[in-house]
C-alpha cells in the first residue's frame, strides 16, 4: 500500500512525538512492503510565528490532498496566558476539522497491565476497563456563533446541533458498540439544554435501529462520576464536543498518563490522527515526552486502512516497551530512557521481534539491549 501523510508537528513537544511515530510508520513500511511519503507543513502558535495565520493556505492544501494527516500538538504560552489575542494556535486545529469534515473523535481507554498502578485510581476499580469515546467534533459551542460586547464585560458561546449531524456520528458509535460488548451510553445535559433533548431523541431513534445493542444514558456530571467509580460499566460512549473534550481527558487517569491516548478524528473522506495530550511546551527539547500516544496514533491510522496486523504488531511493541520499562519519566519518575529511546525500541522491535529473545529486563535498564 502506498500512502501519502501529511504531518503537522506543530508546537512544544509534538515535533518531538510525531517523529517517533514517523520511526514506527518507516519500520512497518519496511517489514510489511508499504510505501508512506510523509509531507511535513506548518500548524500553530509556529505557523502564526512565520506566518501570521495558524492554519496557512498551503498547509490545508496539503492536508486536503492526502490520504490522512499525522498530527503533533498545538498551544503556546504567549498565546495561552494571553486573553487579548487576536489569533490563537486552537484557531487553526478547528478549523482543519471544519474545513476536513473531522465529525467523529475516536478516543480508546485501555489501560496496560503493567501500569495499573500507575493510575491514581485503585487496582480494583480500573482494572479490566476498556471502552471508547466518540465525541462529536465539527458543532457545539465550540463552532457556534461568539459574541463579546465592546467593553469586554459580556459573552456567549452558541451551542447549535442539527439532526444531521448528531445521526452521523451516532451509527459510527452503534456499529462500533456492535462489534465491541454491545453497549452504548450517550453522555447529555438533557434536563436542562434543548441541544441535549435533541441529542436524545434523535439517538433513541436510530438506536432502534441496532436492536442487540443495549443503550443507556447518562447526565453528563454523573458520568464524569461514574468513569472514576466505576469504568467498567462502559464499552462507548457517545457526547457532544464539548462534554467530549472534558469526558476523554479525564478518562486518561484511568490509564495512568495522558501521555497514553492516541485518538483518530473521521470524516466522509478525510482522517486525522493524533495524541490528545497537548503541546507541553515546559519538556520542549528535553527528551523526556511521552511518545506512546503518537505512536497508537499511527497505528489507528493503520488501523483505518485496514492494516490490522500491522497495527497489531505496534501494539505489541509498545506492550513490550512498557513491559520492560523502556517508558519515559511520567509512567517511572526513575526511568533512564526519553522520548528517542522509546521511539527507538519501537521501531527496532517491528524490525526483529526475535531479537526480544537475547536479553532481559536488567540488560534493557542498564541499555545494554541490541534493541536499546
Amino acid at each position: 500500500m502506498n500512502l501519502k501523510i501529511a504531518v503537522l508537528p506543530g508546537d512544544g513537544i509534538g515535533p518531538e512525538v510525531i517523529l517517533q511515530a514517523k520511526k514506527t510508520l518507516y519500520a512497518i513500511g519496511e517489514v510489511y512492503n508499504h510505501e508512506f511519503v510523509f509531507e511535513e507543513a506548518l500548524m500553530g502558535a509556529i505557523a502564526i510565528d512565520k506566518t501570521g495565520n495558524p492554519l496557512p493556505e498551503q498547509t490545508l492544501n496539503l492536508c486536503l490532498n492526502t490520504d490522512a494527516v499525522l498530527f503533533g500538538a498545538i498551544g503556546d504560552p504567549k498565546y495561552d496566558n494571553n486573553p487579548n489575542a487576536k489569533v490563537r494556535p486552537e484557531q487553526g486545529l478547528l478549523k482543519l476539522r471544519k474545513e476536513l469534515g473531522l465529525f467523529a473523535n475516536i478516543r480508546p481507554i485501555k489501560p496496560y497491565k503493567a501500569l495499573i498502578d500507575a493510575s491514581p485510581l485503585k487496582r480494583e476499580i480500573i482494572e479490566g476497563a476498556d471502552f471508547t469515546i466518540f465525541r462529536e467534533l465539527t458543532g457545539g459551542a465550540y463552532f457556534g456563533a461568539k459574541t463579546l460586547n465592546d467593553e469586554g464585560t459580556y459573552a456567549s458561546d452558541l451551542c447549535e446541533y442539527s439532526e444531521e449531524e448528531i445521526t452521523r456520528i451516532t451509527h459510527l458509535a452503534f456499529k462500533s458498540a456492535q462489534n465491541r460488548r454491545k453497549k452504548l451510553t450517550m453522555v447529555d445535559k438533557a434536563n436542562v439544554l434543548e441541544t441535549s433533548r435533541l441529542w436524545r431523541k434523535v439517538v433513541q431513534k436510530i438506536g432502534e435501529e441496532y436492536p442487540d445493542v443495549l443503550l443507556d444514558f447518562l447526565f453528563v456530571d454523573n458520568a464524569a462520576m461514574q468513569i472514576i467509580l466505576n469504568p467498567k460499566q462502559f464499552d462507548v460512549i457517545l457526547t457532544e464536543n464539548l462534554f467530549g473534550d472534558i469526558l476523554s481527558d479525564e478518562a486518561s487517569v484511568i490509564t495512568g498518563s495522558i501521555g497514553l491516548l492516541a485518538s483518530a478524528s473521521l470524516g466522509e473522506k478525510n482522517a486525522l490522527f493524533e495524541p490528545i495530550h497537548g503541546s507541553y511546551p515546559q519538556a520542549k527539547g528535553k527528551n523526556i515526552a511521552n511518545p506512546i500516544a503518537s505512536i497508537l496514533s499511527a497505528a489507528m491510522l493503520l488501523e483505518h486502512f485496514g492494516l490490522f496486523k500491522e497495527a497489531n504488531v505496534v501494539y505489541q511493541a509498545v506492550e513490550k516497551a512498557i513491559e520492560f520499562q523502556v517508558v519515559t519519566t511520567d509512567l517511572k519518575p526513575d526511568s533512564k530512557f526519553g522520548t528517542n529511546e522509546v521511539g527507538e525500541f519501537v521501531s527496532n522491535f517491528i524490525f526483529s521481534k526475535d531479537d526480544l529473545l537475547y536479553f532481559n529486563n536488567d540488560n534493557v535498564h542498564i541499555g545494554q539491549s541490541t534493541i536499546v
